[in-house]
């Protein structure tokens, strides 16, 4: 195939605006697939994905296409996800291609992360083609879409916009042949030194690491000696060739193609996403500047429900990380739960499919603590110390100042929900940064927030203000000073390290009295009184008292004296403050996702 005939391409779109049945019809329209091999959401491969309905994984799939005047094109379909928490996937796909389709349902218009999506692609020069979906749906509203997608700069002429129903493969033909007419063929050549981009990458138990790369410059083919630019590594190439849905070993790859590589890689660190692979003998001159590489936002501890269950769940998160090396974990001893782990995420979906991945794929039964978000602390000696678990906390008397991360949040809701929205971001200690009008009903609001405010229920609380109407994306905006402090919760005089939080000294006293109460609920009675307390330091601010069970000694008597009586509750004093004194309090999970939740 000529390189003036290849088409690199991706749909980019916000959750649920029919991105996966898209790529159906046009694996469908393009006979890239025999029948027997389609189904719903063809590229979507994981049981998670199809039950949530969302594309957590980016593929890669080659389609051939024949236009309307006879000529044979190669299209390389590189999909992407639609969460926000899988951002990082979107951003290195889109390094990959020279153009994208921006995908926009047509009674919902556009959302957050088509707004998103829009701009990474603006940000890599990609050539936009915008396409209205779900035009079939009674409440379809094209030109109202249409009008949206002008004022945010997709287009100028609303000609522009293709019309289409993924369902019933309306306006196929037509993105087909817009991808043909104005994407362009890649640049490149075969005769320069060979000069490939891996954009991702996975294990496989049977042939190791397997990169998928975009070549840009020269050829790469089976026997050749080649290098990892970042790491200086050497490899042989074992075999190359595209995807269709399967593996199709080809005798070379060149320039302007996409496709995978195998090298006998036993170690996915090896060939990292964004590395640069050249030839040995000849080798490019410049590597690409790669992605930075994504970094952890939200964390929390996983631990497993019975012990013994230690080693099962440390294999199956080195086993996991093979396919999703996005988030990190390390080795932590709770004195409460034991030995666990202690894991970095992307976000709150992202946190929520890894632990449905262990529980489901490896059959572990886990316990999780709530997430928390990575602080940077300035100590009383000038160190500057970055704290992702709020047990590492230092005590106030070291701290000089704490910094948090914010986030530039972008909401779009329906006018009438504004008022609910300015009052949740504003309990949300949110920043007011700019409103913009997408048409006379829906308005896009710009936030600046701190992160740990939206880490745990905020996305919940937003669809529950506005009805399901408002969509929500963010970018990373940096640090900044804050009057943070850390509550520390004793049970029984016994330091509970799990049920640490960091929360704004503002909010302390109010979530102090709303955690002891919580976990007097939670905690079941013992047979002695348990005293809960909620500090910061050496201040105790908020406490609650678990009461005693009590069996009535004085049952048995009979008569006599009222000194027996005195003294069997003596005894029975005594022993309550023995069994307090070595007692163990069984505090159980549903104690430690009680930090999760809000003050009602």
């Amino acid at each position: 195939m000529s390189q003036k005939n290849i088409r690199n391409f991706s749909i980019i779109a916000h959750i649920d605006h029919g991105k996966s049945t898209l790529a159906d019809r046009l694996l469908e329209y393009t006979h890239t697939l025999s029948p027997r091999e389609l189904r719903e959401q063809t590229l979507d491969t994981m049981d998670l994905e199809r039950e949530k309905g969302i594309t957590i994984k980016a593929h890669t799939i080659t389609l051939s296409y024949r236009t309307k005047d006879g000529k044979d094109y190669t299209l390389n379909l590189i999909d992407t996800p639609g969460h926000v928490d899988f951002s990082y996937e979107v951003s290195r796909a889109l390094f990959a291609c020279e153009g994208a389709l921006l995908l926009v349902d047509a009674t919902q218009g556009v959302e957050a992360q088509t707004v998103a999506n829009f701009h990474l692609a603006r940000e890599r020069n990609l050539v936009i083609i915008p396409v209205i979906n779900k035009i079939d749906l009674p409440l379809a509203n094209p030109e109202r879409v249409k009008s949206q997608l002008k004022k945010l700069g997709v287009c100028k002429d609303s000609s522009e916009v293709i019309l289409a129903s993924a369902r019933e493969g309306k306006g196929v033909p037509e993105i087909l042949e817009a991808i043909v007419k104005k994407i362009p063929p890649p640049p490149g050549a075969n005769h320069l030194p060979l000069k490939a981009l891996i954009f991702d990458s996975f294990f496989d138990n049977h042939r190791g690491v397997i990169a998928y790369i975009r070549v840009f410059e020269g050829v790469i083919k089976p026997g050749m000696k080649i290098i990892i630019m970042s790491s200086g590594k050497e490899f042989k190439v074992e075999e190359v060739g595209i995807l269709k849905l399967k593996r199709y070993p080809k005798e070379s790859l060149e320039s302007g193609q996409v496709g995978y590589l195998i090298a006998n890689v036993k170690n996915i660190s090896d060939l990292r996403v964004g590395d640069t692979v050249t030839e040995k003998d000849n080798p490019t001159s410049k590597p690409f500047p790669g992605y930075k590489e994504p970094k952890p936002v939200v964390f929390c501890g996983i631990y497993p429900a019975e012990g013994e269950t230690f080693e099962r769940l440390k294999n199956a998160l080195n086993k996991l990380r093979l396919n999703d090396p996005s988030f990190t974990f390390r080795p932590e001893n709770s004195p409460v739960l034991g030995p666990g782990f202690h894991c970095g995420f992307l976000g709150l979906l992202h946190k929520e499919i890894v632990q449905e991945r262990l529980e489901r794929e490896f059959d572990l039964n886990l316990i999780t603590t709530a997430p928390n978000v990575a602080y940077r602390v300035l100590t009383s000696d000038g160190e500057v110390r970055e704290i992702d678990n709020p047990a590492k906390f230092p005590s106030n008397k070291k701290i000089e100042a704490v910094e948090e991360p914010f986030i530039k949040a972008n909401i779009i809701t329906q006018k009438e929900y504004m008022g609910a929205v300015f009052e949740l971001l504003e309990r949300k200690r949110g920043k007011f940064l700019d409103m913009k009008w997408l048409d006379t009903s829906r308005v896009l609001l710009t936030y600046n927030v701190p992160l740990g405010e939206v880490a745990t229920k905020f996305y919940d609380e937003l669809k529950s203000v506005t009805r399901g109407y408002a969509t929500f994306d963010y970018e990373h905006a940096g640090y900044k000073e804050a009057d943070l402090v850390k509550l520390e919760v004793l049970v029984n005089g016994k330091l509970l390290d799990a049920l640490s939080v960091i929360v704004h000294k503002e909010k302390a006293y109010l979530k102090a009295r709303y955690l002891a109460k919580k976990l007097k609920e939670l905690i079941p009675r013992h047979q002695f009184a348990v005293p809960i307390q909620v500090a910061i330091g050496s201040r105790i601010i908020a406490r609650e008292t678990i009461p005693a069970l009590r069996k009535d000694v004085t049952a048995p008597l009979y008569g006599g004296d009222v000194t027996r009586k005195k003294k069997l509750l003596e005894r029975q004093k005594e022993g309550k403050k023995r069994m307090k004194r070595f007692g163990s309090v069984n505090v159980p999970q549903e104690a430690f996702m009680a930090i999760m939740e809000e003050e009602k």
